[in-house]
């Protein structure tokens, strides 16, 4: 497996609760922890159904209704 090594800045109480996770042999090391947490939170991002439909959508489309849209609202705005 090909890896990239990374500098992260971490909150004091999470560095303790993967550090008493590796000291519990849940993980083999920090490394494997933060790892895994961040492959198990992509993997949750990409299976969401949010994340299904909103592949489906066309940038352009979905543009043209919000311009669409704000232009039609525009006109009903008092001025100022």
């Amino acid at each position: 497996m090909n890896v990239a090594k990374v500098t992260i800045s971490i909150d004091q109480n999470l560095l303790a609760s993967i550090d008493q996770l590796v000291q519990s042999r849940v993980f083999a090391s920090r490394r494997h922890a933060v790892q895994d947490a961040v492959q198990e939170k992509i993997i949750d991002l990409h299976n969401t159904r949010l994340h299904r439909e909103c592949l489906q959508l066309d940038p352009l489309e979905e543009q043209a209704l919000a311009d669409e849209g704000l232009t039609t609202e525009l006109k009903q705005w008092p001025e100022y």
